[in-house]
């Protein structure tokens, strides 16, 4: 079971200030899905040590998937990583993603940075998209939450972004029907629904979560947003006995209302594009994009990687980008892999090195790099 970036209670008052600021007391679970879906999830593990697929990505992910292995290694994380450097750049890896895939299906567990999807060449698919269709990881997870150390445009924010990773406006059927004229469909279904509805509902119960808002576009897409909605409408009944509130909002008021009053949701579920959209626009509420974890988990896999999928093409190979997302979204897989002792011990010194401004890189107001970030991270471990 994965859990969310938790100090133990017996800390420092400093310690303590952080777990009342950025997490509730108690430990905060982050749900698979539904026993009647759920197939055996058994990650490869050998001489003691657990296999993981590594695959940094483009632009800064490079040099965010040195900043975890320097981390692990200085932690004596128990992880060997599988790594292939594969790049959205070029068809040419094609191959190599291939591989990637395999790997990921041997190992059941991965992490990976932003892969690059040109917006000018056409037959060029997401390789982000396709890895998550093709192993049917349907449900993203992006936490939003204050961090403290870290001057942010809104205060006390703390939400869990929960998106349908499989289909919407992803699903990637278009067709030209017409010289100049392209038809784009979106797909939603009440299957794919009702499991995303379930794993937001299923996630407020496990984190002691009170409300879920359904987020869409309805009073214009009645027949897509409106199965969405009804849908949502119907799997919230199921939970009433948790006295779980439930409500639904449209979407260009979503995007109002997190600007102006962020702390009125809670968890938020939605269809794909929906959900890209308002993580970015959490990020801007908290410090940028940067610093919000992420999961992406499915039936049989789990694939970890910052909340906020920035590539970062200008910041590439320049040793200025902040590895805090990629470092927390491992801290996440680590407590999926049940390594709950190692999982503290980063987190903690993350936290710290942020809290005390130890370092802190550009984003977030400090003018470190990414390795000299990793090793104060490295210090506090």
């Amino acid at each position: 079971m994965l859990q969310s970036l938790v100090r133990p209670a017996a800390q420092s008052v400093a310690r303590n200030t952080f777990s009342r600021a950025f997490a509730s007391q108690a430990s905060t679970s982050i749900p698979t899905p539904a026993p009647v879906e759920q197939r055996t999830i058994s990650p490869k593990k050998y001489g003691g040590k657990y296999t993981v697929t590594m695959i940094p990505g483009d632009g800064v992910g490079p040099d965010l998937a040195a900043s975890v292995k320097d981390v692990f290694k200085a932690a004596n994380v128990p992880v060997e990583f599988e790594q292939y450097d594969v790049s959205g750049m070029t068809s040419a890896d094609d191959k190599l993603f291939k591989e990637s895939l395999d790997s990921l299906r041997r190992n059941k567990v991965g992490i990976k940075g932003t892969l690059f999807t040109p917006a000018t060449k056409l037959g060029h698919t997401s390789f982000n998209v396709t890895m998550r269709k093709d192993l049917d990881i349907y449900a993203s997870l992006s936490l939003c939450k204050n961090i403290p150390g870290i001057d942010a445009r809104m205060s006390n924010v703390d939400i869990a972004i929960i998106r349908e990773n499989t289909e919407g406006e992803y699903s990637g059927l278009e067709h030209q029907s017409y010289p100049g004229v392209v038809e784009s469909l979106k797909i939603i279904t009440r299957a794919k629904t009702e499991r995303i509805a379930r794993f937001a509902f299923d996630f407020a119960v496990k984190n002691n979560r009170k409300k879920v808002t359904a987020v869409h576009k309805a009073n214009i897409m009645k027949l897509g947003d409106g199965l969405f909605l009804r849908t949502c409408r119907d799997v919230a009944k199921e939970y009433e006995h948790h006295g779980i509130i439930f409500n639904d909002m449209i979407v260009d008021n979503t995007a109002m209302q997190l600007v102006s009053r962020p702390q009125q949701f809670d968890v938020m579920v939605m269809p794909n594009l929906y959900g890209n959209i308002v993580s970015n626009v959490g990020a801007g509420l908290i410090g940028g994009p940067g610093i919000i974890p992420g999961c992406n988990i499915g039936r049989e896999y789990a694939m970890f990687e910052p909340g906020c999928r920035h590539v970062g093409l200008d910041l590439a190979d320049q040793n200025a980008a902040n590895p805090t997302a990629m470092l927390l979204s491992s801290v996440m897989m680590l407590r999926h892999l049940n390594l709950d002792e190692h999982a503290n011990r980063i987190s903690n010194a993350v936290y710290e090195t942020i809290q005390t401004g130890t370092a802190k890189t550009r984003d977030i107001g400090g003018n470190s790099s990414t390795t000299e970030f990793t090793a104060a991270v490295i210090s506090k471990l």
